[in-house]
């Protein structure tokens, strides 16, 4: 059975992965993964830069997801995963231009310990009264499918969905509060507010519940991220060979993509080719368009997907430059202050290995949902930005020994209201096109780990295909 993979990120290396794992067990399955770009591994990209490691894309996964650890464990470099320094986290909210630390207790953006919420500057007093007057919230089912912003404003008050919310969930998901749904990207919100009402009460509880099975069992927290040693790119490095070389395709299109009797006809620039399956690790608006004539329902499910773009820029100083700046893993910008950039990470601080005792990484993160016009500046543009609002968020003036700015056009999925919805019904239509599979960072989960996931799932399900064909 031949598979046709689109999409040479790490969702389509994923599947390429373990399809050469099923290969091994003894499944009847070949593959060809076509890349449009001269590189594999999209949005997982790392330089060198003298001594010091910068990311262009994400610079790790949340930890607490198995399945990026899983794939380095079966790459055999494990011994590479390095966590972030939680001992040194804290994270910085500007309000009014002034940085203001994230108060202890405060569980992503839910307070659960009354004095350092009471004494933050964060909050106004209406607020605080308001997440007071939260733990008396009752349970209640979630009806429609809302807007983090409608729910956290429901709880909170719109304070917190301006400082917190936003901010968050724009380092996340590179999106806003206001256009994001709650059932999609805080599934557990929705379960806490079905069983507690207050979603303070929800934390405490989880809080009493994960101290309690710490102490029976000596559990050990794992960092909040999980990263490579040599940057995310170890993990393309360790993969890419992993693959049987000549069945990758880079630099190659795919003009069009039909159904033919017993599977798949592609064209590319040399020519037609016959598949028994296809896996889309592309964007949801690539496979929308190239499955339009194929299933129309399939097809407008997949170009209702929304994307945001992004820059980073990240600049290189020396340590001693960066001694008026607030120790910590960074700060986060809230749209209220009026900048352009929406966070700034002190790498350095936040992972080992990044950069020497000396040196100093200042990653700093613009676009969005709200600026996508951003990415039309010249590099110049942005530059003259990013040091313009340091200098005035943290009087950092020193000029960097080197600077690296990347752009990442519509490269971040959007889950908004009735996303689920959506995946459910992309869901039943693959369930009936046994011979079409989709992973990408649109379909289960945003993150590196999800992506993964969403590739296994892929190869495995052609492989019991390939199996059934076999017998």
């Amino acid at each position: 059975m031949r598979i046709a993979i689109i999409g040479g990120g790490i969702s389509g290396l994923s599947a390429a992965f373990y399809l050469e794992q099923e290969r091994a067990k003894g499944a009847p399955v070949e593959y060809a993964l076509f890349e449009s770009k001269d590189r594999l591994g999209g949005v997982l990209f790392s330089d060198m830069v003298g001594d010091c490691v910068v990311e262009g894309g994400p610079d790790s996964f949340i930890s607490e997801k198995p399945w990026a650890t899983e794939l380095c464990e079966e790459l055999g470099i494990a011994g590479d995963l390095i966590g972030s320094n939680d001992s040194q986290r804290v994270t910085y909210i500007l309000v009014k231009g002034r940085l203001v630390p994230m108060p202890d207790g405060l569980m992503f953006m839910v307070p659960t310990k009354l004095i350092p919420t009471a004494l933050t500057p964060l909050f106004s007093w209406a607020t605080k009264f308001k997440m007071l007057g939260e733990l008396m919230h009752p349970p209640s089912p979630v009806g429609k499918d809302e807007t983090v912003a409608q729910m956290v404003e429901r709880h909170f008050g719109p304070e917190v969905v301006d400082r917190l919310a936003d901010p968050l969930l724009s380092g996340v998901y590179g999106g806003d509060a206001s256009s994001l749904s709650v059932r999609a990207v805080l599934p557990k919100f929705v379960e806490m507010e079905e069983n507690y009402g207050s979603l303070c009460r929800a934390m405490l509880a989880g809080r009493k519940k994960m101290a309690a099975m710490q102490k029976a069992k000596g559990y050990t927290p794992k960092p909040l991220f999980s990263s490579l040693k040599g940057g995310m790119q170890e993990l393309i490095d360790a993969l890419v060979p992993r693959l049987t070389q000549e069945w990758i395709r880079l630099n190659t299109s795919i003009q069009s993509l039909r159904p033919k009797e017993n599977g798949w006809e592609l064209i590319t620039p040399q020519g037609a080719e016959h598949f028994d399956g296809v896996i889309f690790a592309t964007p949801a608006r690539i496979a929308s368009t190239m499955l339009a004539q194929t299933n129309q329902q399939l097809s407008e499910d997949l170009g209702q997907v929304q994307y945001s773009s992004s820059i980073t820029c990240t600049l290189g100083y020396k340590r001693d430059d960066l001694k008026m700046c607030k120790p910590g893993f960074g700060f986060l910008v809230p749209r209220s202050e009026g900048t352009r950039m929406l966070a700034t990470t002190y790498v350095h601080t936040k992972f080992p290995f990044r950069a020497p005792d000396d040196k100093a990484l200042v990653r700093c993160f613009l676009g969005g949902a709200k600026d996508q016009s951003v990415l039309q500046k010249s590099d110049e543009e942005v530059l003259a930005i990013v040091r313009s609002e340091l200098k005035q968020i943290t009087g950092l003036t020193a000029e960097p020994w080197f600077v690296k700015i990347y752009r990442w056009d519509r490269a971040m999925a959007q889950y908004t209201p009735g996303h689920l919805e959506r995946i459910a019904r992309i869901g039943e239509t693959l369930a009936d096109m046994r011979t079409l599979a989709i992973a990408g960072n649109f379909y289960k989960g945003i993150g590196v780990p999800d992506c993964v996931r969403t590739g296994k799932e892929a190869a495995l399900h052609m492989a019991v295909l390939a199996r059934e064909a076999g017998k």
